[in-house]
């Protein structure tokens, strides 16, 4: 290396400080150290000037003797301190400067006049000169050819609707004569328009996964413990049976273990899709964010199809979590079993195992509709109706026609009642009732306040919304909790039908009885409470039986109601 260089290679000003490193050549001793600091990251030492790669940062040897150093200098010959050894060399995904002769800087602006990008050293002439007080800056954005008209060689301005591109001034006088044309400006601010949908789409899906995933985790730890418990409780009694029922007790455990697994398995996968979709989502959304904040209108422009493509072909399913699954019906059945041994053994297991196995705890939801009531409720035990002596007509039944009206002190928090409380809907924000202990706390629900007992009573409903269940219960129904000895219709206390826009559901404790009879908004109930039957009818021009339940009353009965989300029933006034 020739001792005779005066300059430093990377700043460009005369050598302080002088330092070799193994290649022979030299720099000042800040100017090195700042450079190599980027590289500490990388693992990778290149030499400034030849480009030499170690692998080990080399440690600079100062020349102490050279003339770099000793050479005396007045205050008039002193070269100025180098310029910031804050080094922001472009990489491979940077834009670089332009202007810069050699490795170049970082650029921080591009100028749509110029049509070049500029380090914060090259940009000044802008600010300082009145030249370019015309020029418009932006955020540096690569890519300047794509500002040009590759036919004309102008700066594109506008941007022709008819052709779907961006254009020059000169292309309207011929190529695009006639044509729709607008200002890249307002072809941007239409787009931004629909862009901000697009991404305002996007974060409700991210908001919608992330409350699945919530939904799911919560679900997933209940289920650890329903099965923990159902376990614990399982084993106590099979301990107090005798050694016959071994073999039972191994069936058992095998069951709500591999029901366990399975269930975990199933949650686990879907638990990881949807990791993958919400950053997968908040990627696109950033994305769509730094495109919205972009002061180019045609980078934007070229970008935005693209994005609204990519989202407008993405349907992402839906994941329901039943949040009824649990292993209750487990236990209960052993106890039934340890009580009737030698009889109903084997009966009860075989029982069990179809009940467990039909209940599905997460299952992947492909159709736009988000909420699908039918799904809520698994079981699949049919209850076959039993056909008793009623009236045939709307005039008949209107002879035992009741008037009944719901009590707010059993209505949940987020059931708004009105029309002199015969009507309820449920509403995402809770209403100012009192504490009671008659309320139900977690459940949407709400009873009447007139028992009905002794005798024959009608009714009739309207309903509205994506689905509602009504039905009767007795008084002593829990109130508390999100369990099925809560929910009308899911125990032994209570009998519901459950309506929605495609069919309806029967319900008494374990029973189900889906019915196909057409479809109405308008639901009769007709109960016979000493004959011991509840009916329910299509309201129509004719009556059209929808389920008939055969019960035994030992007590008075209440109505009771069950509102999803955005849906209504109304007690007719009849």
């Amino acid at each position: 290396m020739s001792m005779e260089q005066e300059d430093c290679y990377l700043c460009k000003e005369s050598l302080r400080d002088t330092v070799s490193i193994p290649c022979g050549h030299i720099f000042c001793s800040i100017c090195l150290k700042t450079y190599w600091d980027h590289a500490d990251h990388t693992g990778s030492y290149i030499c400034p000037e030849c480009k030499v790669t170690y692998t080990k940062r080399p440690t600079p040897r100062r020349l102490g003797g050279s003339r770099h150093s000793s050479m005396p200098r007045n205050s008039e010959s002193y070269p100025p301190p180098p310029p910031s050894p804050d080094y922001n060399y472009a990489g491979p995904q940077d834009v670089g400067c332009d202007i810069c002769i050699g490795k170049k800087h970082k650029a921080v602006k591009s100028c749509l006049m110029c049509l070049a990008s500029y380090c914060d050293k090259h940009l000044k002439p802008h600010y300082e000169s009145a030249t370019f007080k015309r020029h418009k800056l932006v955020d540096e954005i690569g890519h300047l050819d794509r500002q040009i008209c590759p036919q004309h060689q102008k700066g594109l301005e506008l941007f022709c609707r008819t052709d779907q591109m961006c254009i020059c001034v000169l292309c309207t006088v011929k190529e695009h004569k006639g044509h729709d044309m607008v200002s890249a400006e307002q072809e941007r601010m239409d787009e931004q328009q629909r862009l901000g949908a697009t991404q305002a789409e996007i974060q409700e899906k991210i908001h919608d996964r992330l409350k699945q995933m919530e939904e799911l985790k919560q679900a997933v730890d209940s289920l650890k413990s329903s099965a923990s418990r159902a376990l614990q409780e399982c084993e106590k009694m099979f301990a107090d049976m005798m050694r016959a029922i071994e073999r039972m007790q191994q069936e058992m455990a095998k069951l709500i273990t591999s029901n366990k697994r399975a269930a975990l398995n199933n949650a686990e996968g879907h638990m990881e899709r949807l990791t993958h979709e919400i950053a997968d989502l908040k990627r696109r959304d950033n994305e769509i964010t730094q495109l919205s904040r972009t002061e180019d209108h045609i980078h934007f422009i070229q970008c935005y199809h693209r994005v609204i493509d990519q989202t407008a072909a993405e349907d992402l399913p839906s994941v329901n979590v039943n949040s009824y699954f649990t292993f209750s019906p487990v236990t209960k059945a052993v106890s039934e079993m340890k009580q009737h041994l030698n009889e109903f053994g084997n009966e009860e297991l075989v029982k069990v195992a179809k009940a467990v196995n039909k209940m599905s705890f997460v299952e992947l939801d492909d159709s736009k509709k988000r909420r699908s009531i039918k799904n809520e409720d698994q079981a699949q035990v049919m209850y076959k109706s039993v056909p008793v002596q009623e009236p045939q007509h709307r005039d008949d039944f209107l002879k035992y026609a009741c008037q009944l009206t719901l009590d707010p002190n059993t209505a949940y928090r987020q059931l708004y009642l009105s029309r002199g409380n015969r009507k309820a809907a449920l509403k995402r924000d809770p209403q100012n009732y009192a504490d009671h202990p008659a309320r139900f706390d977690s459940l949407p629900q709400v009873l009447s306040i007139e028992p009905l007992s002794g005798g024959a009573y009608y009714w009739e409903v309207d309903w509205s919304g994506e689905g509602a269940a009504l039905g009767v219960t007795y008084k002593g129904i829990k109130r508390t909790g999100y369990g099925d000895s809560c929910r009308i219709g899911y125990n032994r206390k209570s009998w519901s039908l459950f309506c929605s826009d495609s069919s309806y559901s029967a319900r008494h404790n374990k029973d189900q009885h889906e019915s196909t009879a057409p479809y109405s908004s308008r639901i009769g109930v007709f109960l016979d409470h000493a004959g011991g039957t509840l009916s329910f009818y299509a309201v129509g021009e004719t009556m059209s039986l929808i389920h008939r339940f055969k019960a035994t009353f030992s007590e008075p009965v209440y109505a009771g109601f069950w509102i999803w989300y955005e849906s209504a029933v109304t007690l007719i006034q009849l």
